[in-house]
């Protein structure tokens, strides 16, 4: 459970920003970039409700980098939203609260609360149309370099073997 006393020990967006070291100018770049359509924006200021958007991420992660940016975006300049940032290695009691599929700290977690600190809502990594589209793709990539290198492979493998028993 997260408490208000929790959420508010979570950087700023800026604060954020200003720890950031990996990835900071292709993220900075990302959120020039992103446009968020104005009917987006009306549906969240719509719900009418103080919304507390607790952020857990990595600049190393390509996820984060592509997500998290957007998410700024969406929020920025909502006055019913607060977010906050924890950074997922610094923060395991946090994360472990947010397992993908309940053994992976997949980042980011974007979780809402209302004023009162109830979940309200989580999303994990990424929209699971997009992890579908890449998995797919993955799995193509990897037939492909399966069939292009099917003989040294299957070398390798005789060749690790052998390594491993040294015959």
């Amino acid at each position: 459970m997260v408490t208000k006393e929790r959420f508010m020990q979570g950087m700023t967006f800026q604060q954020y920003l200003d720890q950031m070291g990996t990835n900071k100018e292709k993220f900075l770049e990302f959120l020039k970039e992103i446009k968020i359509r104005p009917e987006d924006r009306e549906a969240l200021k719509r719900l009418g409700k103080k919304l507390n958007v607790l952020v857990i991420t990595e600049d190393w992660c390509g996820d984060a980098l592509y997500n998290v940016p957007v998410l700024a975006k969406l929020v920025e300049g909502n006055p019913n939203v607060e977010m906050r940032v924890f950074l997922r290695d610094k923060n395991p009691d946090l994360m472990d609260q947010y397992l993908n599929q309940g053994m992976y700290r997949s980042i980011p977690v974007f979780a809402f609360f209302d004023e009162k600190m109830n979940e309200v809502a989580r999303f994990i990594e990424r929209p699971p149309k997009v992890t579908e589209v890449i998995e797919k793709k993955m799995l193509e990539v990897r037939r492909a370099l399966r069939a292009e290198h099917l003989g040294d492979w299957r070398q390798a493998v005789v060749d690790e073997v052998r390594g491993l028993l040294k015959a």
